[in-house]
């Protein structure tokens, strides 16, 4: 397809997609982008198309020869026109502060449930893959996230203000590593939600995620991060007790995306379940490190993203952090 002919806003998004040959054809363009039609069980090229029930058979002889589009991606086993799933992906790829699944239920057409489940699954095709480590100038910090004592009930208020660091109980931690801008690209972000935030909780995902060697790290003064010099990091330390930036000395890189995200969750989804916040945070996280990028690059990167993940309703209701 060539590049002129692609949407670019949502309204042409909207018209594109409305004629399904097309949207099936400009999502079969992405999915194999060579023209090699492969079956999704065994990776065979040898299939031919049914046009009747638009749907491939394999012509090797294996269990499931039949395969659509779908199979094999988060959409698999999904009664969801493929144009609803396509718009979906567009606005949870652009809408800035995020989409929730009652503005997906009333603007697409399908249930509030077909929403969330949707919503979840396109999360899933946003969360980022292991990129390399990080490294230059990279921010670290943590944040809480979860209900403000001040919406509480007077009893549970009292209870969780009781609690240990101010409040945090029923909170969960959050922590961000920022790659400050290189001249290679702009600044890209890390998220990891931790048991809690001490020393064996945080160090090492920086050690996972961060590159030794000509790395200088900025946190606060939060003692967890103390011995980051034992792991061979040059280690710059602001007290946020006495002032917030001193030079280069700073973590408003990270502070500012803490800004983007809770504004996200409390303005638009209200109310997130620790045990899915995850989901949230790849979603957030997929939008900052693609800002510098167009709205059909964006959604074209998380359609491309669909295939080999796939999570199941009774997984998303699990109510694990595996699920």
């Amino acid at each position: 397809m060539a590049t002129g002919t692609q949407p670019k806003t949502l309204q042409q998004a909207i018209e594109y997609f409305a004629d399904h040959d097309r949207c099936h054809a400009y999502a079969v363009a992405e999915r194999w982008p060579d023209g090699v039609v492969r079956c999704p069980q065994c990776g065979g090229t040898d299939v031919h198309y049914l046009s009747t029930q638009r749907r491939w058979e394999c012509k090797a002889k294996h269990p499931r020869r039949q395969f659509s589009l779908k199979v094999g991606t988060v959409m698999e086993d999904s009664a969801i026109p493929l144009k609803h799933w396509l718009l979906a992906m567009w606005m949870v790829a652009n809408c800035k502060n995020g989409v929730s699944s009652y503005e997906i239920h009333r603007h697409v057409g399908v249930t509030q449930k077909s929403a969330w489940f949707l919503l979840h699954r396109i999360r899933l095709a946003m969360q980022a893959k292991d990129g390399g480590k990080l490294g230059g100038d990279v921010e670290i910090d943590e944040t809480f996230i979860g209900a403000k004592a001040r919406n509480m009930h007077k009893d549970k208020k009292r209870r969780m203000l009781q609690g240990h660091r101010g409040g945090q109980i029923g909170k969960v931690a959050v922590m961000g590593l920022l790659q400050r801008t290189t001249k290679d690209g702009k600044s890209q972000v890390r998220l990891q939600t931790v048991r809690k935030v001490k020393r064996g909780d945080l160090v090492p995902h920086i050690t996972k995620h961060v590159e030794p060697w000509g790395t200088t790290v900025f946190t606060d003064a939060l003692p967890s991060y103390d011995d980051l010099w034992k792991h061979d990091y040059v280690h710059q330390v602001i007290d946020h007790a006495t002032h917030y930036a001193e030079g280069n000395v700073h973590t408003n890189g990270m502070e500012n995306f803490w800004s983007l995200l809770k504004r996200t969750l409390n303005g638009t989804y209200i109310s997130v379940e620790p045990f899915h916040l995850f989901r949230y945070l790849d979603e957030q996280a997929f939008r900052f490190n693609k800002r510098e990028t167009t709205d059909g690059e964006r959604f074209r990167a998380v359609l491309r993203s669909v295939i080999g993940r796939r999570v199941t309703y009774k997984q998303l209701t699990a109510n694990t952090e595996a699920a």
